[in-house]
């Protein structure tokens, strides 16, 4: 029964999550492109196949405000302001396996 119980509340939990995908789709395509082969609003590099572990602090950097990279501060603050700490993970090594 505990097992049962542990796996269901793990497979609940999971489902909450929105996979890097999805995150990506509907947060980043539209800018950086359906590969992360775009130069988001003709300022930034494209991001695809970025390392994880960058897009991630990058990511925390623009939720907390402290980052302004390509002038671009303001508006990723808004996007990403809603993405907890699992989901900046997810969409980061989703990026990094972008072609």
């Amino acid at each position: 029964m505990k097992k049962v119980f542990i796996s269901t509340v793990f497979l609940a939990t999971s489902l909450l999550y929105a996979s890097g995908a999805s995150i990506y789709s509907g947060k980043c395509a539209s800018c950086h492109g359906v590969h992360g082969e775009k130069s988001a609003l003709d300022r930034s590099k494209p991001i695809a196949g970025q390392n994880p572990s960058l897009t991630t602090k990058q990511i925390q950097a623009y939720k907390n405000g402290s980052l302004n990279q390509y002038g671009m501060g303001a508006t990723m603050k808004n996007m990403v302001k809603s993405l907890n700490d699992n989901e900046i993970t997810e969409v980061s090594n989703f990026i990094s396996k972008l072609k």
